[in-house]
């Protein structure tokens, strides 16, 4: 069941101008420099903006078809949104305010139970409390719970983080993932932060000016270095990693397809799986196995392509490490010494792993 998007709307001097095709499962990210259209292209799926061509589907479901002049009004439309401000109501409870999400849904059309998701958001405790005793990351918590209390076929998210301090969203960010595991719900998420699209999605949009520059699966997307402009310093891959050994010296050891890497210890039991994020920037290259190093993190890998980056002097290397994409960002000069060039077999030594998960 796939979601089917095409829309053109013109806003002045900016157009939108978009096709796209999107899993009917898991967390679709719009990704973008501010201005690129992707709080425009969420509005235009919910029917806030209305395109003049247009046309707007879930599986079957069709929501917009401007050439026949079908067009499902915003509040007609089984759908959640969850806005940077959580717009809850001052006057009712945490537990008002879920209900009057219910209520958007027949009885027969209730997929969830109120109590259900009160726990699965870690609200169970708050039902009592008034939208003003609540912190900012509890706050948002409730307005997802509303949300998906009116049982929609697909939620929208419009940077449901944004307004949050970093401590609010590390609170909340598990919260999101547990509706990625527990709901076979599609979400289309609009954010312009990279690590919350890299924990997070499984498919990526990315948007610039309006226009569609790449769309999908994260991994793949990610690994590409002819889109270095999008990502800017942030340019890196995911990788899915499990927990292999817990070392005595406060470290552990990370499995994936092209070998093993190190990283501070985790609490999670032996073979959970950890999603991690490897910068580019991170990466250095050697021919030869380096013996005096404090980089722990080495691996085999062959040279795939190079590209140069939006920072003078530097390019992009795409190596393959046993099926497993890495983007290695060095200077001209340093490619130049070593001849990095397609099949070259090469050491990429990873300084640093963030673990998003």
């Amino acid at each position: 069941m796939d979601i089917q998007a095409r829309f053109r709307l013109e806003r002045g001097d900016f157009t939108l101008d978009v096709e796209l095709t999107l899993p009917g499962s898991g967390i679709s990210a719009l990704f973008g420099h501010s201005g690129s259209g992707k709080t425009t292209c969420l509005r235009a799926m919910a029917g806030l903006e209305r395109a003049s061509h247009a046309y707007f589907a879930i599986g079957h479901r069709v929501w917009q078809d401007e050439a026949s002049g079908l067009f499902v009004p915003p509040h007609q439309r089984p759908l959640g949104f969850v806005f940077q401000e959580p717009s809850l109501f001052p006057h009712l409870t945490v537990r008002g305010n879920m209900a009057f999400g219910q209520k958007r849904a027949a009885c027969g059309d209730r997929r969830f139970s109120l109590p259900t998701i009160a726990e699965l958001l870690g609200i169970a405790a708050l039902l009592d409390r008034s939208p003003g005793e609540l912190s900012g990351g509890e706050r948002q918590r409730v307005a997802i719970a509303r949300a998906l209390l009116a049982s929609p076929q697909i939620l929208l998210m419009d940077e449901p983080l944004a307004a949050l301090d970093l401590k609010r969203k590390l609170e909340i960010l598990p919260y999101l993932e547990r509706l990625h595991e527990e709901f076979s719900l599609p979400i289309i998420y609009v954010s312009h932060s990279p690590d919350e699209v890299a924990r997070l999605a499984n498919h990526l949009v990315l948007l610039d000016q309006g226009r569609l520059v790449a769309s999908g699966p994260l991994r793949e997307v990610l690994s590409r270095i002819d889109l270095p402009a999008i990502f800017a310093d942030d340019a890196g891959v995911v990788i899915e990693t499990r927990i292999a050994a817990q070392e005595a010296d406060g470290l552990s050891r990370l499995e994936f397809a092209g070998g093993q890497i190190y990283v501070s210890r985790r609490d999670e039991p032996l073979g959970a799986r950890v999603r991690c994020r490897i910068h580019a920037r991170n990466v250095s290259l050697a021919l030869v196995p380096q013996l005096h190093t404090s980089i722990l993190n080495s691996v085999d890998a062959c040279v795939v392509d190079l590209a140069p980056t939006d920072t003078p002097g530097h390019v992009l290397v795409r190596l393959d490490v046993a099926g497993e994409a890495l983007l290695a960002r060095i200077t001209r000069r340093s490619a130049d010494r070593l001849r990095i060039r397609p099949g070259l077999a090469v050491k990429a030594q990873i300084k640093a792993v963030a673990l998003l998960a």
